[in-house]
């Protein structure tokens, strides 16, 4: 358990990569059961995107203090994405400072991510006491479409196709860019310019391609308009947009390890290089990458 991060290393790690509710089981032990959360190391500071299941991994594999390095962003605040958030260990040691960032939703009275955060996202019918949480926490209220930097790091945003809003996030360091690209619905007539703009040339596009075409456009129970893609509308923004490398992202709760195995073939067909995420799953931008066994 280790917190130093190398200064030279862009690498990027899956903790959760499942959509809208955990999935333990027998049939989803290679890819996992836990909700949205993704890690990257990037010249020495570690960033985490969303808040699922995933979280209390990452929690665990930690020494309790955390320093400013931890940045945590969201995408947006349904279940999936923020279900780990207490039972994150870290943020019961009062040793403990981290940032969060986020854009506040449009519904419902207008208040600042710290608010927001501390009476909505740490609800207090968590299992978890809430009350308890010590650590130092500062917030970064995000326009959504902002552009940052965290030392040399810089940050691009931009908003998703999603029910109640989402945000992308395009990360890039020396060279080299990954882009956090989930909760997103492609559009019916071209695509989505936003998604395009943020993957432009990337090395790693991680898409939310929950559904295949065959269930996006089921007669019986379509999809349409709630809110996520298909792997062959990852397969065309990655192709328009340059991307390097597509991760497949967001799997659907009903899809086991062997419909997951089929659509990798799928894809990889048509698209090379193309991966379905996986927990344990390491892309490095600096090295060879590392995968599960």
């Amino acid at each position: 358990m280790e917190n130093n991060l190398a200064r030279d290393e862009f690498i990027v790690r899956f903790w959760g990569v499942r959509g809208s509710i955990p999935t333990p089981g027998s049939s989803t032990i290679r890819y996992g059961g836990n909700t949205s959360c993704v890690e990257m190391h990037v010249g020495g500071q570690r960033l985490i995107f969303d808040g699922g299941t995933g979280l209390r991994l990452l929690g665990k594999s930690l020494k309790p203090h955390l320093d400013t390095s931890t940045h945590i962003f969201f995408t947006h605040y349904h279940w999936d994405h923020i279900q780990g958030v207490p039972f994150f260990f870290p943020v019961f040691d009062e040793d403990t400072h981290f940032t969060i960032y986020g854009q506040v939703p449009n519904e419902g009275e207008p208040m600042l991510m710290r608010q927001h955060f501390r009476q909505r996202v740490l609800h207090l019918d968590s299992p978890v006491p809430v009350a308890d949480i010590q650590a130092q926490i500062d917030y970064h209220d995000l326009v959504c479409g902002e552009i940052f930097k965290l030392g040399d790091i810089a940050i691009e945003t931009a908003p998703l196709n999603h029910p109640n809003g989402a945000m992308g996030y395009r990360v890039s360091w020396q060279g080299h860019t990954a882009v956090y690209c989930t909760d997103t619905e492609h559009l019916p007539d071209r695509l989505d310019e936003n998604v395009l703009h943020l993957a432009r040339d990337a090395d790693i596009l991680i898409y939310d391609a929950m559904y295949t075409d065959e269930e996006y456009h089921n007669e019986k129970s379509p999809k349409v308009g709630w809110g996520h893609s298909t792997w062959q509308e990852g397969v065309k923004v990655s192709e328009a947009a340059g991307v390097k490398q597509l991760v497949v992202f967001h799997h659907e709760p009903n899809h086991s390890d062997d419909f997951l195995d089929e659509m990798a073939v799928e894809v990889s067909n048509i698209r090379p290089g193309t991966v379905l995420a996986q927990e344990g799953m390491i892309l490095s931008l600096t090295k060879t990458a590392v995968k599960p066994h």
